[in-house]
């Protein structure tokens, strides 16, 4: 003969539904197991202080939220203050690059005609010294 374990019980209780519904109203028709009862499942519901409780700590939460978001809208209009302006200096340095390639264009200009003249300069000035020295030549013979 084998005796019956609680496994045993169990699977006998979720096999027969009739059974099952006639174990709970015994159970709850018992004064003792009926308090039971209620006071495991209050342990699982929440309470009216709990709800309240939650709903302050949730304003609490919201209200950080919002002086967060508040200093990040702050901190974001800063930030595009900042990029404003760094657009306006980047667009002075192109503008002062710009002037800087034509002065710099000009200049390279005024080298390259200097550059000519002085080899002009050069050239005519030799050129007057070896007609100097081709006249001393021919004088002395």
């Amino acid at each position: 003969m084998s005796s019956l374990t609680a496994e045993d019980v169990v699977k006998l209780f979720e096999a027969d539904v009739r059974s099952r519904k006639r174990m709970a109203e015994l159970l709850v028709s018992e004064p003792d197991m009926r308090l039971a009862i209620i006071n495991a499942v209050l342990r699982d519901v929440a309470t009216k202080s709990d709800i309240e409780a939650l709903r302050a700590a949730t304003k609490s939460d919201i209200e950080g939220l919002r002086r967060d978001v508040s200093e990040l809208r702050e901190r974001v209009s800063k930030l595009e203050g900042a990029f404003t302006q760094l657009v306006d200096r980047i667009g002075d340095l192109d503008k002062r690059i710009d002037s800087l390639d034509r002065r710099i264009d000009s200049l390279d200009k005024r080298i390259d005609y200097t550059t000519k003249v002085s080899w002009a300069l050069t050239i005519s000035v030799l050129a007057t010294l070896v007609v100097q020295f081709i006249l001393m030549f021919l004088r002395i013979h």
